[in-house]
């Protein structure tokens, strides 16, 4: 009898066991359901994290979206468009309102080189808000092997550089230079060539300038402000905020030789700094000279 009792037994003991167990499971899972938005609204760090994930999660989600579209063309300067279409959402996701000043400096027939201060991934932002057409960015060749936003940047004829080897720089700069001529492409360039957190700009390197003299085509500056106030990799920091985007006149090539490089590197750059401290330097919601 006792027998039968401990065989009817263990049927139940696996019940309640199994029962226990799911119930961990549940409660663990409601305790995670109960953490994250906590740690998200209280911890900073935890914050930044999530979003920076998020940002970097999302644009390689949109790639696989943008990737059959683009190859219906090919590789084609066009598919930037499609890109700049499924991206430009990504500024209202996290709150970030962009101001741009000087849309008048891009009209210009011509091709010409864009060159751009380069502060964190979130460039990426103010970038589709204002990419003329025909317009590619020169990356470093490491991008191209990002997974699938690699190819959605190839298929849409990102220019990819290899930058620790120079005579490989220089070809595909004359390369550039070429293609802008021949099939009425813009390009677009940051001529830092690293990201910057100093809150200033550092020394330039030289490669788009030589490009804009090869071409003999302008350099249109353009200048993003400061993220200070709403984003900083060293304090992780990531909130809401705005970014003032300014394009300045464009600095005429024609005439100019491989031995004016420095000289138009310096004076560019001259023109990007002072407009970086003028514009980062304003309030939140305020215009030039602190006026509405």
């Amino acid at each position: 009898m006792s027998s039968n009792v401990v065989k009817a037994a263990s049927p139940l003991a696996s019940a309640v066991t199994g029962a226990m167990e799911l119930s961990v499971a549940q409660w663990l899972l409601v305790v995670c359901l109960v953490a994250f938005p906590l740690l998200y609204e209280w911890n900073v760090s935890f914050k930044y994290f999530c979003k920076v994930a998020f940002y970097n999660g999302w644009i390689l989600t949109l790639a696989i979206l943008a990737i059959p579209i683009c190859a219906v063309r090919g590789r084609n300067v066009e598919n930037m468009k499609v890109l700049q279409f499924m991206l430009l959402h990504i500024k209202y996701l996290y709150g970030i309102k962009i101001e741009v000043r000087g849309w008048e400096n891009f009209n210009i027939k011509e091709p010409y080189v864009v060159v751009s201060n380069h502060q964190s991934s979130l460039d990426l932002l103010g970038m589709m808000e204002i990419l003329p057409s025909r317009c590619v960015p020169i990356a470093k060749r490491e991008l191209m092997y990002a997974g699938t936003a690699g190819l959605a940047c190839w298929l849409a004829g990102v220019i990819f550089i290899n930058r620790k080897k120079t005579d490989d720089a220089i070809s595909v700069m004359t390369e550039a230079a070429d293609t802008m001529l021949k099939e009425d492409v813009r390009v677009w360039v940051f001529p830092e060539g690293t990201r910057n957190y100093s809150g200033s700009l550092l020394p330039f390197k030289r490669g788009a300038f030589h490009l804009a003299v090869k071409a003999q085509v302008p350099v249109i500056p353009v200048v993003m402000s400061s993220y200070k106030d709403f984003y900083c990799k060293k304090e992780k920091k990531f909130t809401t905020g705005k970014c003032t985007v300014r394009i300045l006149p464009g600095v005429h090539t024609k005439g100019l030789s491989s031995d004016d490089v420095p000289e138009l590197a310096d004076h560019v750059r001259g023109m990007m700094l002072e407009a970086f401290t003028q514009i980062s330097s304003e309030r939140p919601g305020k215009g030039p000279g602190g006026m509405h």
